[in-house]
């Protein structure tokens, strides 16, 4: 049997049991592509985070991400959560300041900076690909039915709209928190009529009405295709975020095409999670995505395998 060491963090949150979980291996360099997917399905968390040696020297990482029912290209909470354990553990070398690593995900090379104050981490940030806005989904009826609410809560000033930076999510946007409470997401009209579109299979829902004054908007997501009911704090789906309130005028719009946008997510599953979203448009071009947050370790383990 071998025993691999794993880092279990709370992404997107500084207290315990709060944000996403997600549980770090420290070398999944030797493991099977078969062997890692069996191990995020035994832990069912929302994310299961390997490291293993980059295939370019120049990087620090080839990083593997795994939900219970398939591996993702590229994903927000692991990326962050797995370099504040490398920093946390002083995986790579390290200084006081900024810290700017490569990491290699199957979507491509993801810049990560790793933000630190007298070893302290502050905050960890990655560069998101840009934005690629799909298709708006114009049947209201068919999304409110799929989320059992009435069609008048969603909120006509924004579209329903695919928007994705590497992973393709479908947002819906609601009037109010209170709407966002009483979602009961609807597996049968999902598997009916958005499973086997892979723009639609992930639905993230908002509001521009938030529990906290600094918070830009509230969210939810919910994601049968991955495996994931619901999602605590959803970092993939951050970026495209940004963009679409950008994109929309959800926001006010800034003279230098620099805005800084907070989410908060996972307050209806107990697990409240912050995500900074900074996003630069200049032009009319989407020049940069860019998430952000931190994490806490809760705990550390070994898993056997043959």
């Amino acid at each position: 049997m071998k025993t691999l060491k794993y880092t279990l963090v709370d992404v997107f949150t500084t207290q315990s049991f709060g944000g996403n979980q997600l549980a770090v291996f420290h070398d999944g360099s030797n493991l099977t592509t078969k062997t890692m997917q069996q191990i995020a399905n035994e832990l069912n968390l929302s994310e299961t985070a390997f490291i293993c040696s980059p295939k370019k020297p120049q990087n620090q990482i080839n990083l593997r991400i795994f939900t219970p029912q398939v591996e993702l290209p590229i994903a927000g909470h692991p990326t962050i959560g797995t370099a504040f354990v490398m920093a946390y553990l002083k995986m790579l070398p390290t200084q006081d300041g900024v810290n700017e690593w490569v990491f290699e995900e199957e979507h491509g090379d993801i810049s990560v900076t790793v933000f630190l104050n007298k070893e302290k981490i502050t905050k960890v940030e990655m560069i998101q690909p840009l934005p690629v806005f799909g298709e708006i989904l114009t049947r209201q009826a068919l999304v409110a039915d799929l989320l059992s609410l009435p069609k008048g809560e969603l909120d006509s000033r924004f579209p329903i709209q695919t928007v994705s930076s590497g992973l393709p999510f479908l947002f819906v946007p609601l009037r109010s928190i209170a709407a966002m409470r009483e979602i009961n997401f609807r597996t049968d009209v999902w598997e009916r009529h958005f499973s086997r579109n892979p723009d639609r299979q992930h639905i993230f829902t908002f509001t521009t009405e938030t529990e906290y004054d600094d918070s830009t908007v509230h969210c939810r997501m919910f994601a049968p295709a991955m495996g994931i009911s619901e999602d605590p704090a959803t970092g993939a789906a951050s970026g495209p975020l940004g963009a679409f309130l950008v994109e929309h005028g959800a926001i006010d719009k800034k003279a230098d095409g620099n805005y800084v946008i907070r989410s908060e997510q996972g307050f209806e599953m107990g697990r409240p999670s912050f995500i900074d979203i900074m996003i630069n448009k200049n032009n009319q071009q989407y020049e940069k995505v860019k998430i952000g947050g931190t994490a806490i370790v809760v705990g550390q383990g070994e898993l056997y395998v043959p």
